[in-house]
């Protein structure tokens, strides 16, 4: 799940990146903003979840994964678009658009 928040006074949104993977002992988050490298998320036991906010420019669009326990490849359900990788798969897409 994606959560946004703008900024009145800076030209960047918190973009808060949420993945359901109770049975996972590790969830990172990666993408175009993190240069492809993956990128740790935090669980929390009171939601259940994995969660993790990043800082991006607003009125862009980004491309993103999370990789459970460093072998599998999940896409966000609730991203804003799904976009065709050069892996023959799909990639989830944030875009920061206000």
């Amino acid at each position: 799940m994606l959560t946004k928040r703008f900024f009145k006074t800076k030209d960047e949104a918190e973009v808060t990146f949420e993945h359901p993977c109770p049975t996972a002992e590790k969830v990172e988050l990666v993408g175009e903003f993190t240069g492809w490298k993956p990128v740790a998320m935090k669980f929390s036991k009171k939601d259940n979840l994995f969660r993790l906010k990043q800082r991006l420019p607003v009125d862009k669009a980004f491309h993103f994964k999370y990789l459970v326990n460093g072998v599998d490849w999940h896409n966000d359900h609730q991203a804003d678009a799904y976009v065709p990788n050069a892996f023959g798969t799909e990639n989830s897409l944030v875009t920061t658009d206000r």
